[in-house]
């Protein structure tokens, strides 16, 4: 069987899929995980993303957190554009940033998604939860990211 002749996964099915596989991870500040990954699916849904920019959001950070294997990704009744968006924002070990935002600006799509990603990521009220030293790494890293990707503002 393809991947045409499949039925695509609804966005519905692919929230329960990424809340599944992150179901025991929590975030930096303690909060479950799938709460960061809603946040992003809303924000690319409020930047006007289409359904494989949503479901690549829930799924963004799934194969790097190894939440979801690359073949388990791979395999699954997903578009081709939504598995690229999520594999273009899988960060590699030892990857240089300069190398993760250039693929991420190579890939259709991906660009929405990782801003969505990294606007919850830099919000104010999540970053206070954290400690004056992580929460000033982080802010210099989002920052850093956004500016090698050429967001500017928000």
């Amino acid at each position: 069987m393809t991947e045409t002749d499949r039925t695509p996964l609804s966005l519905t099915d692919v929230e329960a899929i990424a809340r599944a596989a992150h179901a025991t991870q929590t975030d930096k500040a303690g909060r479950p995980y799938a709460e960061h990954l809603q946040s992003v699916a809303e924000g690319v849904r409020a930047r006007g993303g289409d359904e494989d920019q949503i479901a690549a959001a829930w799924l963004h950070d799934a194969v790097e957190d190894d939440a979801l294997t690359e073949r388990r990704l791979e395999e699954a009744a997903l578009s081709r554009r939504t598995k690229d968006i999520v594999l273009a924002l899988t960060k590699r070990t030892g990857e240089p940033p300069e190398a993760y935002a250039a693929r991420i600006l190579a890939t259709e799509g991906a660009l929405l998604v990782k801003e969505a990603d990294l606007a919850h990521n830099a919000n104010p009220a999540r970053l206070a939860a954290l400690d004056e030293a992580t929460r000033k790494r982080l802010t210099e890293k989002y920052a850093r990211m956004r500016a090698l990707l050429g967001l500017v503002g928000e």
